[in-house]
């Protein structure tokens, strides 16, 4: 099967790298994903699959049934959106849309999806079970995945795979992790409210600039010493406003960011943990505050099982010297975690290196993804996929030991 699957993207292989250059060219942003969900569910359409359009807004959903008795629908995830950049990368496919970019390996992502439904269609009378194509829009901002499972892309799904470009792994390699991949990513605004007066006379009034900087540097001391080092926690003000003139001191100020974290336990006690210390250093100078904290996405823990049924189909198909265990997981966000609330699932990482051209990072203007990683990444979701419905035990028999 693996040889079938290998001879059959690489008959595709052509086909995919016009797609995705087609993807790159006609960027669309979070939830303005009109023209690349028409044109996936157009190649959908075109395997014989069934195809739900306008699933979470923009979303589209692919189902490729199977002939066997397996009951369990096995989920595979990509998604769709770009970034406000502008691209200075010269491709002659470059983005026709000023200010919007495929900078995060989108392009790639549904490229990848693609390819795998067109040789999974192929496979199809071959299959045990079902497969249901997820073409999530919105991941940029971390809503895409919410409004796919409130519209149903995740009802009777037993188990999920995802993918996301990494250009720290070299192109046609990958990275498995287990357990936590990514961090719980959430949103922090204060208020901080003094009273105002002549700047000549600070002991007449409540400075509320000197005491947010006074709570900035309490939370960031704080972090090194009140929160276990073996379970990180990042925050980061990326953004500062308040004050009215040169010479009157502020009575208000505004500050907002970002905190990051990876264990449950820590990630469940930070907003109280948060607005103890900003309560206490506003007490203590004269100030009051409001604290909002809004939960964004929680982290992706990768299931043992799964993810060791990814890596042996990955080392199976490329050798262990292109597959790589990731000693560290991400403190960067990822909106898959809220289709692991519904059914256990794994994220591994695709490597699109190009070391030879300066591998510019995710979200730069010159991010550009070897396209020799779209085969890569084709191969290792379809051969999982089959492998799923040979290897990994039913609920209610014992799970696979992680290696």
């Amino acid at each position: 099967m693996l040889t079938q699957i290998k001879d059959l993207t690489t008959q595709l292989t052509p086909r995919l790298i016009e797609i995705r250059r087609h993807l790159h060219a006609h960027p669309e942003l979070s939830g303005q994903e009109y023209q690349t969900a028409a044109y996936v569910a157009g190649v959908l359409s075109s395997l014989g699959l069934q195809v739900e359009e306008a699933v979470g807004k923009t979303g589209v959903v692919g189902h490729c049934p199977g002939v066997g008795t397996d009951q369990r629908v096995l989920a595979i995830r990509t998604d769709m959106d770009a970034l406000p950049i502008t691209e200075r990368t010269g491709l002659a496919y470059a983005s026709r849309q000023p200010g919007v970019m495929h900078a995060c390996g989108h392009d790639m992502h549904t490229t990848v999806g693609l390819g795998t439904a067109m040789v999974l269609a192929q496979l199809g009378a071959k299959l045990p079970g079902t497969v249901r194509f997820l073409f999530q829009p919105a991941e940029e901002i971390a809503q895409g995945a919410g409004w796919m499972v409130q519209d149903g892309a995740m009802r009777d799904v037993s188990h999920i795979l995802g993918l996301h470009v990494f250009p720290s792994i070299p192109a046609r390699s990958l990275g498995i992790r287990y357990g936590a991949l990514t961090a719980a990513a959430d949103d922090l605004e204060i208020f901080i409210q003094g009273e105002s007066g002549h700047g000549a006379r600070p002991h007449e009034a409540t400075d509320a600039i000197w005491i947010a900087a006074q709570v900035i540097t309490t939370l960031q001391q704080a972090i090194s010493r009140t929160q276990n080092p073996l379970r990180p926690v990042v925050l980061t003000i990326g953004q500062i406003s308040g004050g009215r003139a040169p010479n009157v001191i502020a009575d208000q100020v505004r500050l907002a960011g970002t905190v990051r974290s990876l264990h449950p336990e820590t990630h469940e006690n930070l907003p109280a943990w948060i607005e103890t210390i900003v309560q206490g250093v506003c007490h203590t100078h004269g100030a009051t505050c409001e604290v909002n904290y809004r939960r964004g996405v929680p982290s992706v823990q990768n299931d043992p099982a799964l993810t060791q049924l990814v890596e042996q189909a990955a080392v199976e198909a490329w050798g262990r010297d292109r597959v790589q265990i990731l000693p560290e997981p991400s403190l960067g966000a990822e909106d898959f975690s809220l289709y692991l609330q519904e059914a256990p699932g794994s994220m591994f990482r695709l490597g699109v290196g190009r070391p030879d051209q300066g591998n510019p990072p995710l979200h730069h203007p010159e991010f550009e993804a070897d396209e020799g990683a779209i085969a890569t990444g084709v191969v290792t979701l379809a051969y999982a996929a089959w492998q799923y419905w040979q290897h990994l035990k039913r609920p209610e028999e014992p799970p696979l030991t992680p290696a």
